[in-house]
């Protein structure tokens, strides 16, 4: 029997299962909703059903790097209460997940998702996914992950903050892969999970985000009635100055290093690589934050107490 667009639809709205699975489901089913819906059950697919439009914006970020630091992942799991973040089941299958997504060969979730589940590989990642709902008792989702691979000699140094609130891992470029790097990588990943720099040097700034700031900074400037009066050259150059200030804050070896503000974080790192007498840059970083940008589920504890009593 032919599946239909509609008919995996129908199954998807029936179950709460992935696209893909629904339509494995019907092909096995020979287009039969029920005995698709029971092939779902079977494989622990269809039992977040009722759980899937809940909001997960909770959870944690947890980071996984290789024995021989060659390879490290971050990833972002997100339930629907912090209370679930910090339950050792779910922080264990977290770890799972930044294990399985070090080894990936996928480019994106979708790809990632339909892996087999490198814990038991009767399964996918989706369909390992949907289990754990089912034990947890709240809507899950890996929400996305990222993949370093060490191209050169250095480090890979990951921080995790606030127990997986905030999570940076940092690859740092050196030919003598000396312990310091580890210090230093530790220490400018925290200032990264604090401070949230844009940048990681002014080189990297696209023109186009340049172009931006200094169309806001002109606006500003000729609002401010205290510039009225002022030349359009001494404008120009206030507008260079603030950008130029501005550009300190996004980028972040020009911010000030947080346990010393008397030098910047590029200071900082000259100064390690003087110690340990080679150069030291930074190659790459990458920042998640539990839920950022999501939609935040609304609590209202006085109704949630009158719920439970009654």
């Amino acid at each position: 029997m032919a599946i239909t667009a509609a008919m995996v639809k129908e199954l998807r709205e029936m179950t709460g299962a992935g696209m893909m699975d629904c339509k494995k489901a019907l092909t096995e089913a020979d287009g039969n909703m029920e005995k698709a819906v029971e092939i779902l059950r079977e494989k622990g697919l269809a039992a977040s059903a009722k759980k899937a439009g809940r909001i997960a914006s909770e959870g944690m970020v947890e980071i996984f790097l290789s024995e021989d630091n060659k390879v490290g992942a971050i990833v972002e799991v997100n339930s629907e209460t912090d209370f679930v973040a910090k339950n050792q089941v779910f922080r264990d299958y977290v770890a799972a997940v930044a294990k399985q997504a070090s080894e990936t060969t996928a480019a994106d979730m979708d790809a990632f998702f339909e892996e087999k589940w490198a814990l038991d590989a009767q399964y996918t990642v989706r369909e390992a996914l949907s289990q754990q709902v089912a034990v947890i008792g709240e809507n899950l989702n890996i929400r996305r992950f990222e993949k370093f691979e060490k191209a050169q000699a250095g480090k890979l140094v990951s921080y995790i903050h606030g127990g997986g609130r905030i999570g940076v891992m940092i690859e740092l470029a050196c030919e003598n892969e000396a312990e310091e790097l580890v210090e230093l990588g530790k220490n400018i990943a925290m200032q990264v999970a604090a401070l949230n720099p844009k940048f990681i040097r002014e080189a990297d700034v696209p023109a186009e985000f340049i172009a931006k700031e200094t169309e806001i900074l002109t606006i500003q400037a000729k609002n401010d009635p205290k510039n009225e009066k002022k030349p359009d050259n001494i404008i120009a150059k206030m507008i260079e100055g603030r950008l130029k200030k501005e550009l300190k804050e996004f980028c972040l070896i020009e911010q000030p290093y947080v346990k010393d503000t008397d030098m910047t974080v590029k200071q900082y790192i000259e100064s390690v690589a003087k110690a340990v007498g080679a150069p030291i840059e930074i190659s790459r970083v990458v920042r998640f934050e539990t839920g950022e940008g999501m939609e935040k589920k609304e609590e209202n504890f006085a109704e949630e107490v009158a719920k439970a009593m009654n």
